[in-house]
């Protein structure tokens, strides 16, 4: 929503310069917070040798950072009111100057990628140019192109001082309060371009709260063992909120190393982190309090023997963040065993063994579903690459040159569809045939009364695993087949269907 606040006659020509802020102004985000964010996840050795350098000063930092750190400035979530007013004074004649603390070869290339500027006042190795600084930059660089009046596009505090001497003065704002502020200083001579502030709708989202669905599966052990104590159902309750609090933290820190990714993606990129609704410095914080919430419950509530696969949980999805799923078949099969962490550490909370046949089915299970969520990010790279010229038959795909084409951040390439087609369904019915197994075993035996309903389940399970699988050939499946069963009607009427039968073996 933009508000526009009616300049006054005042006397004074149009300004003929506009000088234009590029953090939270420009794009909404912080290159310099985005790049230690890069530099800590692909350039560690580097980062380490550039904070050494914040002893000379935050010019040489941003200086050591921009030698280490390239952004993507392609695809940098830019300010919609901005860009708009840049066109327009560009068609008009004025001269677009961006100016910034952040890098030179930062600003210059996102100059160059928008093509409307006429010049670049940026940082160096010795200049920070922020506050004072711009203003001095600003000021002689009127001087030297004979500019009389000049206007500034800016978003923060350090800006007003800016704004006071500018002849016309636009404002990004944060706050009513800000936006007060800029008014008084310039006079009237203010418009507000674009008020963007951070909501708790944007924090929510960050968390990921349809994804906690995924803990329920601590209750699996509880419920296969008929163990329903108020205790115990208490004790996997406190399990299912640890596991989402931790969850969550990891999804924040995932999602603040994948800004870059997730911005060529066509849903992702709508996520607060990558289209710059939540700012990335608030991350962290996010995180270490999620974190801290899921080990102090687990440690003064639960067993220690649940805390410690906790934390086997949370070093794990943290290391496949950052590393494991960018490898091959490795992270599907690490994907696969989380899922399966979470029905032994259910067990764990209220002290139930976990059988070798539920660890089978579950391992069976999950990797088909991980393979269905990695042939639905390879099937829309296939259809974007058709669309953009590619040969429209798979078997072809491997001898053209668009074969190298892979998601971003992955390891899979458009040849491996066929592969992944055998596999993943596959996987899905071994997990049926453990079950149909598990129902003649012993222990199955034992432990229902009516043990004949369960082979009930058996082609329930293989009518889900066989649709999950025609609609992902049919390019109708969410790339996370969780987000699709939490939607999916027929997989909730499924869902229905097997807890009555197994209800029936139960009870009756």
């Amino acid at each position: 929503m933009s508000t526009l606040i009616e300049t006054p006659d005042v006397g004074v020509a149009a300004p003929t310069v506009l000088f234009v802020d590029l953090d939270d102004t420009l794009i909404k985000t912080d290159l310099l917070a985005e790049s230690v964010v890069k530099a800590a996840k692909n350039h560690p050795l580097g980062l380490l040798r550039a904070l050494c350098s914040l002893t000379t000063g935050r010019a040489a930092f941003k200086a050591a950072m921009a030698r280490i750190v390239t952004p993507d400035v392609t695809h940098l979530p830019y300010q919609t009111e901005v860009l708009n007013l840049l066109e327009q004074q560009h068609h008009d004649g004025v001269t677009l100057v961006l100016a910034t603390a952040s890098p030179r070869p930062w600003a210059e290339a996102i100059a160059a990628h928008l093509g409307i500027f006429d010049a670049v006042l940026a940082s160096d190795d010795i200049r920070n140019l922020k506050g004072s600084r711009k203003f001095a930059a600003i000021h002689e660089y009127c001087q030297q192109e004979h500019h009389e009046s000049w206007a500034y596009v800016g978003d923060s505090a350090a800006d007003l001082p800016i704004f006071a001497e500018s002849d016309q003065a636009y404002l990004v704002s944060k706050s009513q309060r800000l936006q007060a502020k800029a008014n008084r200083v310039t006079s009237g001579r203010l418009t507000v371009l674009s008020q963007s502030r951070t909501t708790w709708k944007d924090v929510a989202k960050a968390l990921r709260p349809h994804q906690w669905a995924k803990n329920i599966l601590v209750f699996v052990p509880m419920i296969l063992a008929h163990a329903f104590a108020v205790s115990q159902i208490l004790a996997t309750f406190l399990a299912w909120v640890c596991f989402s609090c931790v969850a969550s933290s990891v999804y924040i820190l995932n999602d603040m190393l994948d800004v870059e990714a997730d911005r060529r993606h066509p849903r992702k990129c709508r996520r607060p982190f990558a289209s710059g609704k939540l700012p990335l410095l608030v991350g962290p914080l996010m995180a270490t309090s999620l974190l801290g919430i899921g080990l102090v419950v687990a440690a003064t509530a639960l067993p220690v023997k649940f805390l410690l696969l906790l934390c086997g949980y949370w070093c794990l999805t943290t290391l496949y963040s950052v590393w494991l799923k960018h490898k091959l078949i490795l992270d599907v099969m690490v994907l696969a065993g989380l899922y399966t962490l979470r029905v032994i550490a259910g067990g764990a909370a209220v002290n139930l063994p976990v059988t070798e046949w539920l660890m089978a089915f579950s391992m069976f299970l999950f990797t088909s579903l991980a393979f269905a969520k990695r042939y639905a990010e390879l099937t829309r790279l296939l259809d974007e690459s058709v669309a953009a010229g590619a040969k429209p038959v798979i078997d072809e795909v491997a001898s053209s040159p668009e074969s190298t084409l892979k998601p971003f951040g992955r390891s899979y390439r458009l040849e491996d569809i066929g592969m992944i087609e055998s596999i993943g369904p596959t996987s899905g019915y071994l997990a049926v045939l453990v079950m149909a197994l598990y129902i003649n075993s012993t222990q199955g035996t034992a432990l229902y009364r009516n043990g004949w309903t369960l082979w009930y389940i058996c082609p329930v399970l293989m009518y889900w695993i066989t649709r999950l699988w025609i609609i992902a050939k049919r390019r109708k499946l969410s790339e996370d087949p969780v987000v699709f069963a939490l939607k999916d009607r027929v997989s909730h009427l499924l869902g229905l269907v097997v807890a009555g039968l197994l209800y029936v073996a139960v009870v009756l």
